[in-house]
Formats: structure tokens, C-alpha cells, sequence
């Protein structure tokens, strides 16, 4: 019995915790919201008074803000007398507390509030919101010990983390309209530099629409915007690459030992100094107030952006967190585009160096090619069955060598975009005819089955006839290599909305799902035995996909492991492209 009432007792307590908890969105009036927490409080813990202490966010000291009795009347004069000791030991452990006998407890006994007040049961706990204690809340029963017990202290900590956050979002809504004001406008002027910022990769750029978004914004002067550099002795300096009034040629490098720079680079935060010397200014130009604010990434300083300004009181606080936050904002622009530029550099070298490869290698093949060719003709006299066998291997690694050669300039010209593409309109089918009909050998030979199913009435397409011919090849052959004698090629033509959709079935090897995630990757080849065994460089279906994907077609596959795969890929109808003028 005993035990069933402790069920409902603590049931009721649940509930009554539900409907006070549901009152906290009521207002956003905070004296308002803090008197109904406290009368809640007070209502679920059966507390002689309450009480509710914030921190200030400028001294970091308790305030009380609310002080209730339990007939809901706000208390003052020596009804405020309560345990500092016991608010202070909760906020700085960020623990509850709960005392059924201060008197009597080792932790508070000696204390002269608890003494001179008469203080026995007491609890506090202390109020959290967004990973902050942000301030406390004290109840207490000066007449009796023993009033509060493990339950209440759970049932207090419990609301007073739900009362946190509605007390927080009500300081924040009671703001000054000014501040508030501000913040607003701030908020859309970044929405603004944003755009501005993702606008462009190119650094120049975006270093300048930095410094000049933060020199309007805080009334400044003037200003430089630079970024930490290797020189040509190894030493890391900042290099100012943007600066108000100044050529390029004007721009100089400013030495880590530099006083601001330095004390910004230890402290890795701003630097606001005042009647600036020449020794003392980024730029090396006295004025009367700088502001030094460092651009970090991932906390490490990555470059400055310094203001000057005429007036020695200029840069107030929020104008230093402004470009603080710009700064934040910077630093991810500033990476981008030093990614894109190693990106486009990284290009740039890879296909100077493929171009430079391919051309090299063709000299020597050429020759190669040219004597193999005319010791297997007889030019230089009989042969022996072992020489023609090798020279025929030669022969074979020179045609694979040729291949490659190709795959990587045609990859290498797609890349770089120098590659051409003759657009025309043409019929589908009859290309696909003609791949069929130069690769029939290969596939007779294997003894396989090759089905065309074309729709009838096909309209012509939009594209290059070559580039497109290349990729049935790639995809047909493939299918005959990596498909079993006897086995069966269909290869299916119809319409899809506005394009031709080409299916390459086949009843092959099949591809596992974790080869199919890296199928269109250049240079890789499954693992697989039964495609060791064929030759290749892994580029085929890598061009296949630039190929397609040049002329406005998608490509992809579906397979199954043992059972046959499908390529698919689209090419434009000719009624549906944009053609270009002539």
C-alpha cells in the first residue's frame, strides 16, 4: 500500500512538473517569466520562499532577479536573507545542492548566513542554457529540517533546466532596441557579404571585397588586408596583397618581429591600439588608432586585416566584433580560393605534362612500329618462328601503348577543354550499324549472340557521330570481352523524353557493388580474376562518361555480380538542343 502511494505521489509530481513546464512559452516578458518560475517552483517543491539569481554578463556577478513567497507576493527587507555560500558552491560546481539541516551540514554549519539567518532545509541548483550557467535558483524552509528530499532535489533540477533556456530566450528578446536593431542589420549585411564572397574564386578579389566591407562598415580611414607567406629566405611574413590608396608595387611585407603582428600571432586574437608610431602601424603609417583583427582557420592564423583611423576613440567594441565575425567569414572565402587556385594549377601541370608525355612517346613507338613492321615483312631477311613470335609481341604492347596514348590525350583534351566536338544531327541507328558491323569479328569469334532492338521512326539525334561512335565501341567491346563464350549482346534503342536512351546488355561477369561505386574512376580496374585476365589501362569508361556527359547525356550502370550488367546513356534529340547558329 505504502508503496503504491509513493507510485501516485510521484505520478502527480510528474504531472504537476508537465503543466508548469508547459507555461514557460507563455511569455517572453522576462520579470514576468522569472516570478512564474519561481511560483512554480515553490508550488512543486512545497518551499517556504524562493529565490532566483542571474548573472550578469558583464561583472559575471549573481543578482537576484526574483524573490517569492509561497502566496505568490514578492518578498524584500530581511525576508532576502538567504545562503550566498550555498548559491556560490552550486554555480561554481554547476552541481545541485540540497541540505536537509544547514545547521547541523559540516559544509555550511560554520557559515555566519546560515547561523544568523536560521537556515535549515535548503536547495539550489544552478540554471544552464546553452552549455552556460547563466545564473541560479534557492529555495529554502527556514522553521523545519528534514522538508526537502532526493525527489524534490531531481524535481527542482529537472525544471530549472527547462527554465533556463525560456529565461535565456527572454533576455535575449528584451535586449535594447538598438542592440537589437543592429544585430538585425548585421545579420542581413552578412547575408549580403556572403553572396558577395561565394561570388568568387578568384583571391584578389575576394581579399579586396573583404577590406573594403570592413572599412565602410566601422567609418574607418583606410586599411590592409594581407596573408602569412614563405618568402624567397624561408621566413614566414605577412604579405599585404590588398591596401587602401596604394599600387601593387607599394605592397610590402611585414615582418613577424612586427609588435602588432606579433602580440596578434601570440594571443591569436585582435590587437586595438591607440596614437599609433610608425613602428607600431601594419602599413608603416602613424595615424591615430589600428585595429589589428586576425583571419584564423581551424584557430590558426592565417592572415590580418588592419584598419587606421584618424580618431583616437573610432573603434568601439561591436565594431571589433564585427570584423571579427567578417574575419570568420574571410578566412572560409580566402581557403576557397586558395584551394581552386592549387586545383587549377594542379590542372594546368597535369595536362602539360600529358601533353608533353604523349608527344614523346610517339617518336620512339612510331619507329619502333616501322621496324617491327619491316623485319615481319621480310625486309632484312627470314625470320625464325621464335623472332616473328616476338617481334609480334612487340607488336601487340606497341598497339596497347598506342591506346593508352590515345585515352590519355582524349582525356587530357576533354579536361582542359580543347577538345572539339563536330555537333550534328544524325541518325542513331545507322552509327550503331556501323560500330556493329567493324566489331562482328570479335564477336563471332567468341561465339556470341549480338541482338539490336532498335525503335522504329527513330528521330535523329544532336551530337557528334564520331564521339558517339566511340562510345558504342568502348561499351560493346567491353561487353565482349568481359562476357563468356556463347554468351548473349543486346543492344536497345528507343526514346525518353527528349533523348535516345542506348541500353548494352549483356550476360557477362557482372560487377559487385563496391566495384560500381568507383566504375567511372580513372585508371581503376576491378580486382577480379576474370578481368585481370583482359588487358586495359582502366580509362575506357572514364572518357565513356566525359564523352556522354559533354554532349548533354548521362550514363550509368546497374549490375549484379555473376549475372550480367547494363550500361545506359542518353544522347539529345536533335528537335529538343539548342542548336547553334552558323
Amino acid at each position: 500500500m505504502a508503496e503504491q502511494k509513493s507510485v501516485d505521489s510521484q505520478q502527480a509530481r510528474l504531472a504537476a512538473l508537465y503543466d508548469v513546464s508547459a507555461q514557460l512559452g507563455a511569455t517572453l516578458d522576462l520579470a514576468e517569466l522569472l516570478n512564474l518560475v519561481m511560483d512554480s517552483i515553490i508550488q512543486l517543491t512545497g518551499a517556504e520562499r524562493g529565490f532566483l539569481m542571474l548573472m550578469d554578463e558583464v561583472t559575471g556577478e549573481l543578482e537576484t532577479m526574483a524573490a517569492r513567497n509561497v502566496d505568490q507576493e514578492t518578498i524584500a527587507g530581511r525576508s532576502m536573507e538567504i545562503s550566498r555560500t550555498v548559491v556560490q558552491r552550486a554555480v561554481s560546481t554547476g552541481q545541485p545542492i540540497l541540505t536537509d539541516n544547514a545547521q547541523e551540514d559540516a559544509r555550511f554549519a560554520g557559515h555566519q548566513s546560515v547561523v544568523g539567518y536560521q537556515l535549515r532545509s535548503i536547495m539550489c541548483a544552478p540554471l544552464r542554457a546553452r552549455g552556460r550557467i547563466i545564473g541560479a535558483v534557492y529555495v529554502d524552509n527556514r522553521l523545519f529540517s528534514g522538508v526537502f528530499n532526493k525527489e524534490d532535489l531531481e524535481l527542482l533540477t529537472a525544471f530549472t533546466n527547462q527554465a533556463a533556456m525560456a529565461i535565456d530566450n527572454a533576455r535575449l528578446f528584451t535586449q535594447t532596441d538598438k542592440a537589437l536593431a543592429r544585430r538585425v542589420e548585421e545579420l542581413t549585411l552578412f547575408q549580403r557579404i556572403d553572396q558577395e564572397l561565394n561570388k568568387s574564386l578568384d583571391l584578389n578579389r575576394v581579399l579586396g571585397l573583404v577590406l573594403d566591407w570592413a572599412i565602410t562598415l566601422t567609418d574607418a580611414d583606410g586599411g590592409s588586408i594581407g596573408l602569412l607567406e614563405m618568402n624567397d629566405e624561408d621566413e614566414t611574413v605577412l604579405r599585404l596583397l590588398a591596401r587602401t590608396g596604394a599600387s601593387e608595387y607599394e605592397l610590402r611585407a611585414v615582418s613577424t618581429d612586427h609588435p602588432v603582428l606579433a602580440q596578434v600571432l601570440t594571443e591569436k586574437g585582435s590587437v586595438h591600439t591607440r596614437h599609433v608610431t610608425v613602428e607600431q602601424a601594419v602599413d608603416g603609417t602613424a595615424t591615430e588608432a589600428q585595429l589589428a583583427v586576425p583571419i584564423k582557420r581551424e584557430g590558426q592564423v592565417m592572415g590580418l586585416i588592419t584598419l587606421e583611423s584618424q580618431r583616437a576613440n573610432n573603434f568601439r567594441q561591436e565594431d571589433i566584433a564585427f570584423v571579427e565575425r567578417l574575419a570568420d567569414r574571410a578566412a572560409v572565402a580566402i581557403e576557397n580560393s586558395r584551394l581552386y587556385e592549387a586545383v587549377q594549377a594542379a590542372d594546368k601541370a597535369k595536362s602539360e605534362f600529358i601533353s608533353v608525355v604523349t608527344h614523346e612517346l610517339r617518336i620512339p613507338m612510331t619507329s619502333i612500329k616501322g621496324y617491327t613492321d619491316l623485319m615481319l615483312g621480310g625486309m632484312v631477311g627470314p625470320l625464325t618462328e621464335q623472332q616473328k613470335e616476338f617481334l609480334s609481341t612487340v607488336k601487340r604492347n606497341l598497339e596497347r601503348m598506342s591506346v593508352l596514348i590515345r585515352d590519355l590525350s582524349d582525356i587530357n583534351r576533354i579536361e582542359s577543354g580543347r577538345m572539339k566536338f563536330e555537333f550534328d544531327n544524325f541518325d542513331l541507328a545507322e552509327a550503331l550499324e556501323d560500330v556493329v558491323s567493324s566489331l562482328r569479328e570479335s564477336v563471332e569469334t567468341r561465339q556470341q549472340e549480338l541482338h539490336l532492338a532498335v525503335s522504329a521512326d527513330l528521330p535523329q539525334v544532336y551530337a557528334d557521330r564520331t564521339r558517339i561512335s566511340q562510345v558504342l565501341t568502348n561499351l560493346i567491346s567491353n561487353a565482349n570481352k568481359y562476357t563468356p563464350d556463347k554468351g548473349a549482346i543486346t543492344v536497345r534503342v528507343g526514346l525518353d523524353n527528349h533523348f535516345v536512351r542506348v541500353d548494352v546488355v549483356d550476360t557477362g561477369i557482372g560487377i559487385s557493388e563496391e566495384d560500381q561505386a568507383r566504375l567511372f574512376t580513372q585508371f581503376f580496374r576491378s580486382d577480379a580474376t576474370a578481368v585481370r585476365e583482359q588487358t586495359g589501362w582502366g580509362l575506357g569508361l572514364s572518357i565513356v562518361k566525359k564523352l556522354v556527359e559533354a554532349q548533354g547525356g548521362e550514363i550509368v550502370c546497374q549490375s549484379e555480380l555473376g549475372k550480367g550488367s547494363t550500361f545506359t546513356f542518353t544522347v539529345p534529340l536533335a528537335n529538343y538542343v539548342l542548336q547553334p547558329a552558323n
